[in-house]
């Protein structure tokens, strides 16, 4: 019984609707990043590394042993360095398209949280903050003057 009070208490805080906010966010985020970098980044990326493919870079430590009939005996023992290569490249310009994405999003949340700048429409939370900060400040003002 006590479990299920737990649980009770952790759905109905919001704790399991946020995180399942953030999964669903988080999935269309990388879908967004996903179609960045394999249709806007990597296409003039190709154009650079002239059909260079990394993955099928590696270094044979051993070479395959085949029979009289061409059949392999003894499979190759490679280490695929071009993979790793690879896998690092994607990481970089994933990282790097993310941090544009997220710099982007963070200019535009400062400027909708700019009570000064018209030209987005300030969330309520932050226009009443600023109304109570300006009416501190005027109450503060006529305090100073009144003991003086």
């Amino acid at each position: 019984m006590k479990l299920i009070k737990e649980f009770q208490e952790f759905a109905v805080k919001g704790n399991m609707i946020d995180m399942a906010v953030g999964i669903i966010i988080g999935a269309s985020f990388n879908k967004v990043i996903d179609v960045l970098v394999k249709q806007v980044f990597m296409p003039p990326l190709s154009l650079l590394s002239e059909g260079i493919h990394f993955q099928d870079k590696v270094w044979v430590l051993r070479d395959e042993i085949k029979d009289a009939s061409g059949a392999v005996i003894t499979e190759a023992v490679t280490v695929g360095y071009g993979a790793l290569i690879e896998a690092l490249l994607d990481f970089l310009i994933i990282g790097f398209t993310v941090f544009l994405v997220v710099k982007f999003m963070n200019r535009l949340r400062k400027k909708s949280q700019d009570p000064k700048d018209k030209t987005v429409e300030t969330p309520k939370d932050i226009q009443l903050l600023t109304n109570i900060n300006e009416s501190l400040k005027v109450q503060t003002e006529l305090l100073k003057q009144q003991t003086k």
